[in-house]
Order: C-alpha cells, then structure tokens, then sequence
C-alpha cells in the first residue's frame, strides 16, 4: 500500500494512541494520524471535515459524549456512510459489542495487549480500508 492512509482516532489514552502509532510505523504504513480527544470532539470534527478519513478507530468508553452515542452521531452523517469503523475497546460485554454493530459499526476489537494481538488490530485495519484504497 503506498498512500498514505487517513485515519481518525477517537481516544482518550495517550499510551493507546502512542501504541497504535508505534504499531503502523513498525509495519511500514504511511499514515496521518488525526487524534481526537472525546466524543464531543468527534462531533465537532464530522460536523467540519471536509476530507473524509479512510478510517475511524475509536474507543467505546469517552470522555464528555459515550462512544455509543458517537458511533451513531457518526452513521447519521451521509457523508460518513461509506467510511469504516473499527471499535478498540476495553469492554468485552456482548450487550456493548452487539450496539457498535447495530449502530453501524464494522468491526469490533477488544484492545490489543499483546504483540500479536497489536498486529491482528493492524491486518484488520488493512482489510476495512482495502477496498476504498485500491479503488481511489
């Protein structure tokens, strides 16, 4: 893959974040990185943003506005239909991993604390944007 890949982050722990960017800079992937803070962020970003991202990565459990409510403020944006959500939360609870996905979520993980799981999160945001990469 050699564009670069726009990725939104909705997470409010920097080592997550710190994580995450170590993980796609150790396999070579040019990315920018846009990190945002809270749920209300993210809300003031999909209000604005004129260029979509090829991803969002957020986190479920945010600070202001719950990742529940943002995954579903996110869907109810046109413009956002076609962008992919990976959900990296720390909640295994089916009643949580059933919402994302009934709010329109794509893909739902539970945070990575190994090496190797760190690197499945990886392949799987590989698979989500594969199809909007190689078609642009």
């Amino acid at each position: 893959m050699s564009r670069t890949l726009r990725i939104v982050l909705i997470e409010d722990d920097a080592d997550d974040v710190e994580l995450l960017q170590d993980s796609l800079d150790a396999q070579n992937i040019k990315y920018e990185l846009i990190h945002l803070k809270d749920g209300s962020a993210a809300a003031g970003y999909c209000e604005k943003t004129a260029v979509l991202p090829d991803i969002i990565i957020m986190d479920f459990n945010l600070p202001k506005v719950h990742g529940r409510e943002v995954v579903k403020m996110i869907r109810s944006k046109e413009k956002f239909a076609k962008v992919p959500i990976l959900i990296l939360s720390t909640s295994s609870s089916k009643e949580d991993i059933s919402f994302a996905y009934k709010a329109g979520a794509d893909k739902y993980l539970i945070k990575p604390a190994t090496i190797e799981a760190i690197q499945e999160t990886i392949r799987t945001i590989l698979e989500l944007v594969k199809p909007k990469v190689m078609s642009s």
